[in-house]
C-alpha cells in the first residue's frame, strides 16, 4: 500500500501532490487527460504557433498565495506583473484603470477617486489580514480580526441593493463592477463584493500576474518537482471508483462534490451523500480564444497596456447582463472578460502576431456560441478588432463541461458563490476537506477557500491528511 493517491491535476491535486511528496511520502498522482493542469493549461487551439490558456489565464491568487510564496513561485516560473491589474473601456470617455499604485488609481479616478480611496486604502494597507481571511475557511477566528470587519463591513455596503460606495461619476462604479462580476452572478450581494474587493486589493499590491508562455507553465513547474521528489503521475487514466487506484492510505481528490458522492458509492453517511450530489451550481461561461494579425486598436490607447479588460459599459449595464444570466438569458450587451496576453508577453504568438482569451457568462449548460457576441462587445470599445481576426476557437458552456468534468454546465467556480456556499463548502465545518469516507479528502474548488489558482484548497486538504495519518504536524510549505 503506498501512503497517497491524489485524483485529478489541476492546480490543486498538483499542491496537494507536491506537499505530500515534499513531506516524504510515496505519493501517485492520477489524472484522466493527457497532460498535468486541468484548467490551468495552454495549447494551440486556433492556428500553428498561437499559445492560448485553455481555461485560467491571468494569476493574482497566485502571486498573493502563501503556498505559492512559501514554493517561491515566481522564481521557478518567470512571470509578467504589468504595472495596470485591470482596465474598464468606457463609452465616449476614457477608460477607467487599476493601476498597481493604488496612488495613481485614484488621481486618474478624478471625482471617484476619494470613494476608491476609502474603500481599498484599508485593505491594501493591510493586504497580508485580507488574504489570510479571505484565503482560509470562515468558520474560524480570523487572524486578523480588526482587517476581516473592515473587509466584512465593505462588502456588505458595497454588496448591498443600494451599493454603498460613494462613487460620484460612472468610472469608479464600473471599474468596481467589473472585477465584483468575476463571480457569475448578481452584483448586488455582498460575496460579488467581497470578491471585487479582493481582486482589487490584489490588484492593487501584488498585481495580476501571468506566467510568460501560459499557465501550463505553472502546472509543468509542480509537476517537475513532484516527479523529483519521487512522485509517480498517471495520465490519460478515468476514475469512477477506489477500485480504479492503488491501494493508499490516503485519497486527495481534486474533483467534484458530486464525483465524491459517486466515487463512495454507498459508503458516505446518507445525509453527507444528499448534500454532495446536490451541491448548487452557479451559471457557466461560454469562451471564444482568437488568433489575430495585430493588437486589439482599443479606441482608448491605453488600454493595449491592461493585459485584463472588463467590457460591459457602466455597473448599470453590468447589472442588467448578470441579471439576465440570472433569469435563464443569454445578455444582449453582455459583460465580457477579456485577457490580451501577448501585448505583454510575445512569445505566445508569431511574430507581430497576437492572441485573445476572453468569455462572457451564459445559463448553466447553454450552448450558445459566443464568438459574434465576444466580437460586438469588443468592436464597441475597438472600432477594427473584427478586421484583426485570422481564426478563432469557441466552446460553448455545454462543450465545457464536456471538456473539465469538475465543471459541470460549463459552471467553473467549483460552486455558487454566495455567503452560505462560501461558508458551507461544501459543508459547515472547521475541517470541510476531510469527509466521512475514512483516509478520504476533497481538495477542489469546492472547498475553502474557493475558486482561483492559489493552490490552497490542495495544502489544507494535504496538511490535514498528514496530520491525520501521518503525524506531520506541520506540512512543507506552511504560511
Amino acid at each position: 500500500m503506498i501512503d497517497a493517491t491524489v485524483v485529478g491535476a489541476g492546480p490543486n491535486g498538483l499542491v496537494a501532490a507536491v506537499t505530500l511528496a515534499a513531506a516524504g511520502l510515496e505519493v501517485e498522482l492520477v489524472e484522466r487527460a493527457d497532460r498535468v493542469g486541468g484548467g490551468m493549461s495552454s495549447a494551440e487551439l486556433t492556428l500553428p504557433g498561437f499559445v492560448h490558456d485553455v481555461c485560467s489565464a491571468v494569476h493574482p491568487g497566485a502571486l498573493a498565495s502563501p503556498f505559492f510564496r512559501a514554493w517561491r513561485l515566481t522564481e521557478k516560473v518567470p512571470f509578467v506583473i504589468p504595472e495596470v491589474s485591470f482596465a474598464h473601456p468606457l463609452d465616449a470617455r476614457p477608460a477607467a484603470l487599476a493601476h498597481r499604485s493604488l496612488a495613481t488609481t485614484i488621481e486618474e479616478l478624478g471625482d471617484d477617486g476619494p470613494a476608491w480611496r476609502s474603500l481599498l486604502r484599508p485593505l491594501v494597507r493591510h493586504a497580508a489580514g485580507v488574504q489570510d481571511f479571505t484565503g482560509s475557511p470562515l468558520v474560524r477566528v480570523p487572524r486578523h480580526p480588526v482587517t476581516a470587519v473592515r473587509f466584512g463591513l465593505r462588502a456588505l455596503r458595497a454588496g448591498g441593493p443600494a451599493a454603498e460606495t460613494g462613487f460620484r461619476g460612472d468610472a469608479g462604479p464600473a471599474l468596481f463592477a467589473g472585477v465584483a462580476a468575476h463571480t457569475v452572478g448578481r452584483l448586488a450581494r455582498p460575496s460579488s463584493a467581497a470578491a471585487g474587493l479582493v481582486l482589487a486589493t490584489f490588484g492593487h499590491t501584488t498585481g495580476w500576474g501571468f506566467p510568460r508562455g501560459g499557465s501550463q507553465a505553472i502546472a509543468d513547474a509542480l509537476a517537475g518537482e513532484f516527479t523529483a521528489a519521487g512522485g509517480r503521475i498517471r495520465l490519460g487514466t478515468t476514475v469512477t471508483s477506489p477500485a480504479d487506484l492503488e491501494p493508499s492510505r490516503v485519497t486527495l481528490l481534486d474533483t467534484s462534490p458530486e464525483f465524491l458522492a459517486r466515487f463512495a458509492g454507498d459508503a458516505l453517511p446518507t445525509g453527507y451523500a444528499r448534500r454532495m450530489r446536490n451541491w448548487r451550481r452557479g451559471n457557466g461561461v461560454a469562451k471564444v480564444d482568437f488568433a489575430t494579425s495585430a493588437p486589439i486598436p482599443w479606441a482608448d490607447a491605453r488600454v493595449g497596456s491592461a493585459p485584463t479588460v472588463h467590457l460591459g459599459g457602466t455597473r448599470a449595464e453590468i447589472a442588467a447582463s448578470e441579471e439576465d444570466v440570472l433569469r435563464g438569458r443569454v445578455p444582449a450587451n453582455p459583460y465580457v472578460l477579456l485577457v490580451q496576453p501577448t501585448v505583454l508577453d510575445a512569445r505566445r504568438a508569431p511574430a507581430g502576431k497576437h492572441v485573445v482569451w476572453a468569455y462572457l457568462h451564459v445559463p448553466a449548460g447553454s450552448d450558445f456560441d459566443a464568438t459574434e457576441a465576444i466580437t460586438a462587445q469588443v468592436e464597441r470599445f475597438a472600432p477594427g478588432f473584427r478586421d484583426t481576426v485570422l481564426a478563432s476557437a469557441s466552446r460553448s458552456a455545454a462543450q465545457l463541461a464536456l471538456d473539465n468534468p469538475n465543471d459541470p454546465g460549463g459552471e467553473i467556480m467549483g460552486g455558487t458563490l454566495d455567503l452560505w456556499h462560501l461558508a458551507a463548502r461544501p459543508t459547515l465545518s472547521p475541517q470541510p476537506w476531510r469527509t466521512p469516507l475514512p483516509g478520504v479528502y476533497l481538495c477542489s474548488a469546492s472547498t475553502p477557500p474557493g475558486p482561483s489558482t492559489h493552490g490552497m484548497n490542495g495544502w489544507y486538504a494535504a496538511a490535514l491528511a498528514l496530520r491525520d495519518h501521518f503525524g506531520i504536524r506541520r506540512a512543507p510549505f506552511a504560511p
